[in-house]
């Protein structure tokens, strides 16, 4: 029974290639936080999860293909956001220009830790919350 309680909750959610995705993406992160009863940090966490999203529809979802948001709570006051995408490439933190180049700015100064792993194909881009259990 203890094992059970130190394995972390896990939520995931399929989005298509549209732009309204990303408010259903942010209002799924938002419903599941809460749900979790993890309301600190809400509002950094749902900018991140907007910057991911958009970046996903953006640049990492070819024609025909959806992005994945994935949540994770760990029992060591550990909150991981992931989106999954099949895009080429790998995002980095880049000098804004007037359009864009802020998301990965903005999840890099509200974020613990964020990065990016591999995936066939694609890739995931993550970012962690630290929270008092």
């Amino acid at each position: 029974m203890d094992d059970v309680m130190h394995q972390p909750l896990l939520r995931e959610r399929l989005y298509r290639r549209e732009r309204r995705s990303v408010p259903a993406a942010r209002e799924f992160v938002r419903a599941t936080a809460v749900d979790w009863g993890v309301d600190a940090r809400l509002d950094d966490l749902l900018l991140c999860a907007s910057e991911l999203a958009t970046n996903a529809l953006v640049h990492g979802v070819p024609p025909g293909r959806g992005y994945r948001v994935r949540m994770w709570l760990h029992g060591d006051g550990i909150l991981r956001l992931e989106v999954h995408d099949s895009g080429d490439g790998r995002p980095a933190v880049r000098e804004p220009d007037e359009e864009s180049g802020r998301g990965l700015l903005l999840v890099t100064a509200l974020a613990d830790k964020w990065g990016v792993d591999g995936r066939a194909p694609g890739k995931v881009v993550w970012c962690e919350f630290g929270f008092t259990p």
